[in-house]
Protein backbone atom coordinates (compact mmCIF):
# COMPACT_ATOMS: atom_id res chain seq x y z
CA UNK A 1 0.00 0.00 0.00
CA UNK A 2 1.26 3.46 -0.88
CA UNK A 3 2.21 5.68 2.04
CA UNK A 4 -0.77 7.81 2.97
CA UNK A 5 1.40 10.92 2.85
CA UNK A 6 2.24 10.35 -0.82
CA UNK A 7 -1.21 9.42 -2.12
CA UNK A 8 -1.80 13.01 -3.25
CA UNK A 9 1.08 12.59 -5.72
CA UNK A 10 -0.76 9.89 -7.70
CA UNK A 11 -2.13 10.82 -11.10
CA UNK A 12 -5.89 10.52 -11.52
CA UNK A 13 -5.39 7.36 -13.61
CA UNK A 14 -3.09 5.80 -10.99
CA UNK A 15 -5.50 6.69 -8.19
CA UNK A 16 -8.48 5.25 -10.06
CA UNK A 17 -6.59 2.01 -10.78
CA UNK A 18 -5.54 1.60 -7.14
CA UNK A 19 -9.03 2.36 -5.84
CA UNK A 20 -10.52 -0.17 -8.28
CA UNK A 21 -7.93 -2.76 -7.23
CA UNK A 22 -8.67 -2.13 -3.55
CA UNK A 23 -5.08 -1.20 -2.69
CA UNK A 24 -6.16 2.27 -1.50
CA UNK A 25 -9.47 3.76 -0.44
CA UNK A 26 -11.05 6.91 -1.75
CA UNK A 27 -11.21 8.15 1.84
CA UNK A 28 -7.44 7.74 2.32
CA UNK A 29 -6.79 9.55 -0.96
CA UNK A 30 -9.13 12.42 -0.07
CA UNK A 31 -7.55 12.67 3.40
CA UNK A 32 -4.09 12.93 1.81
CA UNK A 33 -5.26 15.63 -0.59
CA UNK A 34 -6.96 17.58 2.20
CA UNK A 35 -3.80 17.37 4.33
CA UNK A 36 -1.71 18.81 1.51
CA UNK A 37 -4.25 21.56 0.85
CA UNK A 38 -4.17 22.45 4.56
CA UNK A 39 -0.37 22.71 4.41
CA UNK A 40 -0.22 25.01 1.38
CA UNK A 41 -3.45 26.89 0.81
CA UNK A 42 -2.75 29.62 3.36
CA UNK A 43 0.12 30.61 1.04
CA UNK A 44 -1.30 29.96 -2.43
CA UNK A 45 -5.06 30.55 -2.04
CA UNK A 46 -6.01 28.00 -4.71
CA UNK A 47 -9.34 26.99 -3.16
CA UNK A 48 -12.44 29.18 -3.13
CA UNK A 49 -14.52 26.55 -1.28
CA UNK A 50 -13.47 23.49 0.62
CA UNK A 51 -15.61 21.60 3.10
CA UNK A 52 -13.57 18.60 4.25
CA UNK A 53 -16.49 16.72 5.80
CA UNK A 54 -18.51 16.94 2.58
CA UNK A 55 -15.58 15.57 0.57
CA UNK A 56 -14.91 12.80 3.11
CA UNK A 57 -18.60 11.81 3.17
CA UNK A 58 -18.52 11.45 -0.62
CA UNK A 59 -15.32 9.38 -0.41
CA UNK A 60 -16.77 7.05 2.23
CA UNK A 61 -19.84 6.56 0.03
CA UNK A 62 -17.64 5.74 -3.00
CA UNK A 63 -15.75 3.20 -0.87
CA UNK A 64 -19.03 1.41 -0.08
CA UNK A 65 -20.13 1.22 -3.73
CA UNK A 66 -19.16 -0.85 -6.73
CA UNK A 67 -17.18 1.26 -9.22
CA UNK A 68 -19.44 3.49 -11.34
CA UNK A 69 -16.91 4.62 -13.90
CA UNK A 70 -13.29 5.43 -14.69
CA UNK A 71 -12.94 8.16 -12.03
CA UNK A 72 -14.70 6.32 -9.21
CA UNK A 73 -13.43 7.61 -5.88
CA UNK A 74 -10.99 10.09 -7.41
CA UNK A 75 -11.13 13.63 -5.94
CA UNK A 76 -11.67 16.45 -8.42
CA UNK A 77 -11.53 20.22 -7.98
CA UNK A 78 -14.17 22.20 -9.85
CA UNK A 79 -13.44 25.69 -11.14
CA UNK A 80 -15.59 28.28 -9.38
CA UNK A 81 -17.30 29.32 -12.63
CA UNK A 82 -18.88 25.85 -12.96
CA UNK A 83 -22.13 25.23 -11.06
CA UNK A 84 -22.33 22.71 -8.23
CA UNK A 85 -25.61 22.14 -6.42
CA UNK A 86 -24.05 21.37 -3.03
CA UNK A 87 -21.35 24.05 -2.96
CA UNK A 88 -21.34 27.78 -3.59
CA UNK A 89 -20.55 28.94 -7.10
CA UNK A 90 -19.45 32.55 -6.89
CA UNK A 91 -17.87 33.02 -10.34
CA UNK A 92 -14.92 34.70 -8.59
CA UNK A 93 -17.16 37.69 -7.88
CA UNK A 94 -18.33 39.40 -4.71
CA UNK A 95 -21.61 39.97 -6.57
CA UNK A 96 -22.33 36.24 -6.27
CA UNK A 97 -21.02 35.67 -2.72
CA UNK A 98 -22.86 32.70 -1.24
CA UNK A 99 -24.71 31.87 -4.49
CA UNK A 100 -25.97 28.27 -4.44
CA UNK A 101 -27.02 26.94 -7.85
CA UNK A 102 -30.05 24.64 -7.93
CA UNK A 103 -28.35 22.13 -10.24
CA UNK A 104 -24.94 20.82 -11.16
CA UNK A 105 -23.46 21.85 -14.50
CA UNK A 106 -23.48 18.98 -17.00
CA UNK A 107 -19.75 18.36 -16.50
CA UNK A 108 -20.15 18.07 -12.73
CA UNK A 109 -23.20 15.82 -13.09
CA UNK A 110 -21.21 13.56 -15.41
CA UNK A 111 -18.26 13.41 -12.98
CA UNK A 112 -20.61 12.50 -10.13
CA UNK A 113 -22.32 9.84 -12.26
CA UNK A 114 -18.90 8.31 -12.90
CA UNK A 115 -18.16 8.22 -9.15
CA UNK A 116 -15.81 11.19 -8.77
CA UNK A 117 -15.52 12.91 -5.40
CA UNK A 118 -16.07 16.65 -5.80
CA UNK A 119 -13.40 17.94 -3.45
CA UNK A 120 -14.23 21.63 -3.65
CA UNK A 121 -14.09 24.73 -5.82
CA UNK A 122 -10.85 26.15 -7.16
CA UNK A 123 -10.42 29.91 -7.28
CA UNK A 124 -10.88 31.79 -10.54
CA UNK A 125 -10.78 35.39 -11.58
CA UNK A 126 -14.04 37.31 -11.61
CA UNK A 127 -16.23 35.79 -14.34
CA UNK A 128 -13.07 34.10 -15.70
CA UNK A 129 -11.83 37.45 -17.05
CA UNK A 130 -8.10 38.19 -17.47
CA UNK A 131 -7.55 40.07 -14.22
CA UNK A 132 -5.38 38.36 -11.59
CA UNK A 133 -6.82 37.16 -8.30
CA UNK A 134 -5.21 36.47 -4.90
CA UNK A 135 -3.99 33.05 -5.98
CA UNK A 136 -0.20 32.71 -5.82
CA UNK A 137 2.12 30.55 -7.88
CA UNK A 138 3.32 27.84 -5.45
CA UNK A 139 6.79 27.91 -7.06
CA UNK A 140 7.12 31.69 -6.68
CA UNK A 141 4.69 33.31 -4.23
CA UNK A 142 5.43 36.75 -5.69
CA UNK A 143 3.64 35.72 -8.90
CA UNK A 144 0.20 34.59 -9.93
CA UNK A 145 -0.23 31.27 -11.76
CA UNK A 146 -2.55 32.87 -14.29
CA UNK A 147 -6.06 34.15 -14.33
CA UNK A 148 -9.18 32.13 -15.10
CA UNK A 149 -7.65 28.78 -14.07
CA UNK A 150 -5.33 30.21 -11.42
CA UNK A 151 -6.71 28.09 -8.57
CA UNK A 152 -6.66 24.94 -10.69
CA UNK A 153 -3.09 25.59 -11.80
CA UNK A 154 -1.87 26.42 -8.30
CA UNK A 155 -3.51 23.36 -6.75
CA UNK A 156 -1.82 21.07 -9.29
CA UNK A 157 1.55 22.81 -9.06
CA UNK A 158 1.59 22.77 -5.25
CA UNK A 159 3.55 19.50 -5.30
CA UNK A 160 5.57 20.05 -8.46
CA UNK A 161 8.84 20.69 -6.58
CA UNK A 162 8.48 17.38 -4.77
CA UNK A 163 7.64 15.67 -8.05
CA UNK A 164 10.77 17.08 -9.74
CA UNK A 165 12.93 16.16 -6.74
CA UNK A 166 11.71 12.55 -6.77
CA UNK A 167 12.18 12.08 -10.54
Amino acid sequence: MAKRRQLNLLSAAQAAQRIAAGSISSQALVEACLARITERDDQIHAWAFLEPELALAQARERDRESPRGPVHGVPVGIKDVIDTEDMPTEYGSKLYAGHRPALDAATVARLRAQGAVILGKTRTTEFACPYPTITRNPLDLARTPGVSSSGSAASVAADSRRLRASS
